[in-house]
């Protein structure tokens, strides 16, 4: 269902509505006190843009703190044009918002929208009531998860939020603390639906820090499993899934479902291994559970187009985390875990369904876009003997759950892609991947590292990547198991890379990130993307559709066809006939006399007759053929005397600019020249420095160098990640433990002073042993004086 918007002005401004193109829209005007170098420290990708699919467009203004809602036509009146209507629509939310809105997106059926930012998530519903202000609207807005994410008690933060595909209520947040949580909106805003801890190690074992750090998440498409999926990236680059993860109340297709329940019949039950007979039977049993009309006969395709998920989970077993995805390549899988193809760290993840294939695209800090496909069917995989935490409501209906999601021994197996279906079938094995190319985009250096990827909505096999430097277009032109069903042999082609917007200005420094970015389509196949400037500028871009994907022996093609196009329609002025002049006439055979017979004789005038004949079949006649040729020629003589009297006054007006602007260039070369002397001095200056002279790094000093960068870049940020994430579980069982904690200071108080008190009775009768001790040998020494005395008195 979609709201009818429109419905609510009653069609009382119908006739003052201005009709502009979208990037001269009023909306889309600078702020007198925008700060250019505002924007530069940005630690998340911004977008403050969001598209309905249909025909209305939001844009967030942060200088008003307001929702603007444009109505668009697309392809109307001209295919190329976009056009937006003026006045726009005014959403103002009902609350203050307690945090600057980093981006915003909208649901499917496009009632409702929701604003995130470094301090909150708000989602704001767009159907609402009319303020007293003209084109202004007052939207229920509220606050989501604030009671986990956004309490000053606690330090987690908010990764990545995204809408579910196959629910208009539940919101899928990845956090700080390594976990995944469903929100459902139409029940409970404070607690989540659903909760999945992520623990991609096992306790107790020695992994890096960066291998328990996830960066992003993206849901599966509309492919097998892939729509129970959730595909979770880590910053050292590896790819973990959760399967299966299904929202309480999503809708899904019934040929969908029913295609994996005969799989799982067909392939599982039937299999002889015992493994996938296992595995295969959790899948039927929580299929039937879910979808409880799988299992009634009187229900068909035709009485039920789709199927609502219902609550359900397995109470002896939770959902595996499986991974990580390991590299395959011709049959021989790649050992290591973690290839080392790109530096930096793992920064952006993106899951395209281009027909058969799934497309996993990893962006890395250092500008290079790592592509795989899914070698291999997604399986759901449990783990039997960790049971989930679920919550049940008063009729014993399961209202949430909580489960803690581990790796299994089993994904370490190596697999190969010329195994038999019996040895890689329900066995609990994760998808192997396929490693298609490494782009490289080639960012500066100094560029930040925050990258977002979008797919095209008409050309599923092109893809959007937006960077600090603007956006860029990669096409994939090898698809393997696409290609394969349509009965193509071609060789692997890599990706091409084209530049679709720029925002350097000559340097790193001086770029200036994109606040917001859409793709927008019409029914027709017609494709635009829409940017944002940080200034509130809009830029419009229209793309091509219909020579994307040709191969590029069709472009060949068409170049030699458009290089004879000019033969073939350029006309001859006057034929090659006539330039030629007349024909040579051979004069006819004459008698020796002939000069001798007078011209008004019989004979002579037979001979001037017959001259007289042949000088008009040939002389005459090509003089009427000039004539008739000059007079058809002579409009096409003009109109290409006007054509080129017209480009030379072009040429000329051009000729004036260029010589009204190389004053200016002469100026700009003569700074550049004084801007490079002065460059020259300060490099003789630095030279001289003590530092110029030193030697450059030995291999080993370089390697080194390069692993204190790694361990700066990527493990202290995700040692810090994991020690908030401690501090925050920490600080959430203080106030529990307060009373708990006076009392035990009690019993150690007094512990302390019994203590203390031992300690001093047992140092009092030491020192008394000791001065007894002392005494004995001061009275002993006493009687040897005492005898010595009365010796010398004996003697005397």
């Amino acid at each position: 269902m979609r709201y009818n918007f429109e419905e609510e002005d009653g069609g009382r401004q119908s006739e003052d509505v201005e009709w502009l193109p979208l990037q001269h829209h009023p909306v889309f005007s600078t702020p007198p006190d925008w700060d250019r170098d505002g924007d530069r420290a940005l630690t998340m990708p911004k977008n403050l843009l969001a598209w309905d699919g249909a025909s209305r467009l939001y844009f967030w203004d942060s200088y008003k703190t307001c929702l603007h809602r444009l109505s668009v036509r697309l392809g109307e009146p001209d295919p190329t044009s976009l056009l937006a209507a003026s006045p726009s629509k005014v959403l103002q939310a009902d609350v203050q918002l307690n945090s600057e809105v980093q981006r915003i997106s909208i649901n499917r059926n496009g009632s409702a929208l929701f604003l995130v930012g470094l301090d909150g998530l708000y989602v704001m519903y767009l159907y609402g009531r009319t303020s007293t202000k003209e084109n202004t609207i007052i939207c229920r807005t509220v606050l989501v998860g604030s009671d986990i994410y956004f309490d000053r008690n606690n330090s987690i933060r908010t990764l990545k939020v995204c809408w579910h595909p196959y629910s208009d209520t539940h919101l899928g947040i990845l956090s700080s603390d390594s976990v995944f949580r469903v929100f459902d909106l139409s029940s409970a805003l404070g607690q989540p639906e659903q909760e999945y801890y992520l623990q991609p190690v096992e306790p107790g074992s020695s992994h890096n820090a960066t291998a328990i750090c996830p960066v992003d998440f993206s849901f599966g498409g509309d492919h097998m499993w892939d729509r129970f999926t959730v595909f979770v990236l880590f910053s050292d680059g590896s790819v973990y899934i959760l399967c299966p993860v299904v929202p309480f109340g999503s809708v899904y297709k019934w040929e969908s479902v029913l295609e994996l329940y005969s799989d799982a019949h067909i392939f599982g039950l039937k299999s002889a291994n015992s493994k996938a007979v296992k595995n295969s039977n959790l899948a039927i049993s929580w299929l039937g559970a879910t979808f409880p009309e799988l299992t009634r006969k009187e229900v068909h395709a035709e009485n039920a187009a789709v199927l609502r998920a219902q609550p359900y989970a397995l109470f002896d077993a939770s959902v595996s985390l499986q991974g990580p995805l390991r590299k395959v390549s011709h049959g021989v899988e790649d050992d290591s875990v973690h290839p080392p193809v790109c530096e930096g760290r793992a920064v952006s993840f993106l899951y395209d369904l281009v027909s058969k294939d799934s497309i996993l695209v990893t962006a890395w800090s250092r500008g290079k876009l790592q592509i795989d496909a899914l070698a291999d069917e997604v399986q759901p995989v449990w783990k039997v003997g960790s049971p989930p935490r679920v919550c049940l409501d008063s009729t014993d209906s399961i209202v949430g759950l909580a489960m803690i999601c581990e790796s299994l021994s089993s994904d370490t197996f190596i697999l190969k892609l010329d195994l038999p279906p019996d040895h890689t079938l329900w066995l609990g094995h994760p998808p192997p991947l396929l490693r298609l190319a490494i782009v490289d985009l080639a960012l500066p250096r100094r560029s930040s590292s925050v990258l977002s990827m979008f797919v095209d909505p008409i050309i599923s096999e092109r893809i959007y990547c937006l960077h600090e430097g603007g956006v860029d277009s990669v096409v994939l032109h090898f698809l393997p198991f696409t290609n394969q069903t349509r009965g193509k042999e071609d060789m692997m082609r890599s990706p091409s890379v084209h530049p679709v917007l720029s925002t350097f200005q000559g340097e790193a420094s001086s770029a200036t990130p994109l606040s917001g970015f859409l793709a927008l389509s019409d029914s027709f196949g017609d494709s635009w993307i829409v940017g944002l400037t940080p200034s509130n500028e809009c830029i419009v871009v229209e793309m091509e559709t219909w020579n994307t994907l040709l191969p590029p022996i069709i472009d060949k093609v068409d170049k030699l066809i458009g290089a004879e196009v000019p033969k073939d329609t350029d006309s001859t002025i006057i034929s090659k006939e006539l330039l030629a002049g007349p024909r040579v006439v051979l004069l006819p055979p004459s008698s020796p006399h002939l000069r001798s017979v007078a011209a008004d004789s019989i004979e002579g005038r037979s001979t001037l007759h017959q001259y007289f004949k042949l000088f008009h079949e040939n002389y005459v006649e090509y003089a009427h053929k000039v004539y008739f040729e000059l007079q058809h020629h002579a409009p096409h003589v003009k109109k290409i005397i006007d054509d080129q009297h017209s480009q030379l006054c072009k040429a000329q007006q051009k000729i004036l600019e260029v010589e009204r602007k190389e004053e200016k260039i002469e100026d700009r070369v003569e700074h550049a020249v004084r801007f490079h002397g002065e460059l020259e001095e300060r490099l003789q200056s630095l030279r001289h420095l003590p530092a110029a002279h030193k030697r450059s790094l030995s291999k080993a000093e370089r390697e080194f160098k390069s692993e204190l960068d790694r361990f700066r870049g990527v493990e202290l940020d995700a040692l810090r990640s994991s020690i908030e994430a401690v501090n925050a579980r920490l600080k959430r069982y203080t106030h529990s433990l307060q009373a708990n904690r006076s009392n035990e200071e009690r019993q150690v108080s007094v512990r302390r002073i019994r203590h203390v008190e031992e300690n001093e009775m047992s140092l009092l009768k030491a020192s008394l042993e000791k001065l007894s001790v002392v005494n004995s040998e001061n009275a002993k020494k006493v009687k040897v004086v005492e005898s010595a005395l009365k010796g010398r008195e004996i003697g005397t």
